[in-house]
């Protein structure tokens, strides 16, 4: 900066107003700045600066994997909406979800300079009393459940479960049969016990579960057992992979997509409506979550203070084809 104030024949400080792009300069002295940082080769250090600051104009994202469709959408809406903010993500993925690790987590991200963090968590990892985030560190959680203690974004699982349980009923269908996700899953543990609550309020007796792990070959394997079961009619699975695995699965033992068995998924990914019968399903809004992650993150920045508690970002049915009526004979009379 020395050298660019001596070539420019101005002060450090109007250098610095320059590269900043502070008013109060003149065009003349300006041109000169510029023409002298580009004849030296100068660039402002955008570190430094940040250390002066103490803004960073980067936010953290941790997550456990990016093999499920909710982790890898929402992380694509939290960068699009920093970007949108003028920041940067940098993404650190976390092998084994333990407070360790999480942990070592928060510390390599220090080490990186970042302003807030986001925690991508679809396991039940912040339901332990054992698990705790450093204090002092701005933090979002998205997808779990840590009560008070942070701020949470979520989908509204529970009210998606339910429009989508509440659908088939109004069918005709007895009950419903539901294709859950894994068992560490946070979602997947909300939407089972918000199917069994609906089905309660109906007056419905719930059918035994049947698990997969969010991939279609474990709904095609589910799918299998569910078509040896005469009186399913309806089934909704927890995801739209799940889903299209067990459309395979019926389809391949001569049970008809919606005329013998309906089927609802969960999440509406993109290629819902390409499935044979197109899909009818849950939406949930990724881009959303991901911008009001973001928000959370930003507002805890600029006013110093921690944020707590839980925001549901609401879902959607999306009726297409593979839902109809009960077979004649088999639903509610």
């Amino acid at each position: 900066m020395a050298d660019v104030a001596k070539a420019a024949g101005v002060s450090s400080q109007t250098v610095s107003r320059v590269s900043n792009g502070f008013p109060g300069v003149n065009e003349e002295t300006r041109g000169r700045v510029l023409d002298a940082m580009k004849e030296l080769g100068y660039r402002p250090n955008s570190a430094a600066r940040a250390l002066k600051r103490g803004d960073f104009r980067t936010i953290g994202v941790i997550t456990f994997t990016l093999s499920t469709t909710g982790n890898v959408r929402t992380l694509e809406a939290i960068a699009t909406s920093a970007a949108h903010e003028g920041y940067a993500v940098t993404l650190l993925p976390v092998a084994v979800p333990t407070q360790d690790e999480v942990r070592g987590a928060f510390s390599r991200l220090g080490e990186l300079a970042v302003d807030a963090v986001v925690v991508i968590m679809e396991v039940h990892l912040l339901d332990a009393a054992s698990l705790t985030l450093p204090p002092h560190v701005k933090v979002v959680v998205a997808d779990s459940d840590a009560g008070d203690r942070y701020a949470v974004v979520d989908t509204d699982q529970a009210g998606g479960t339910r429009d989508a349980v509440r659908h088939l009923l109004g069918l005709g269908h007895r009950t419903v049969w539901h294709l859950a996700g894994p068992e560490g899953s946070y979602a997947a543990q909300r939407r089972t016990d918000a199917w069994r609550a609906a089905l309660k309020e109906a007056g419905r007796g719930a059918p035994p579960l049947v698990r997969g792990d969010w991939t279609a070959e474990s709904g095609y394997r589910a799918g299998l057992r569910l078509a040896e079961q005469p009186d399913c009619t309806a089934v909704f699975a927890a995801n739209d992979q799940m889903a299209l695995g067990l459309l395979r699965a019926l389809h391949e033992r001569g049970r008809r997509v919606p005329q013998d068995v309906s089927v609802i998924g969960f999440d509406d990914i993109p290629e819902a409506g390409s499935f044979q019968p197109p899909l009818t399903t849950v939406h949930q809004d990724f881009a959303e979550v991901g911008r009001r992650c973001v928000q959370s993150a930003l507002r805890q920045v600029r006013c110093g203070e921690a944020e707590r508690g839980t925001t549901l970002v609401p879902t959607r049915l999306v009726v297409r084809e593979s839902t109809a009526r009960a077979p004649r004979g088999r639903g509610v009379s």
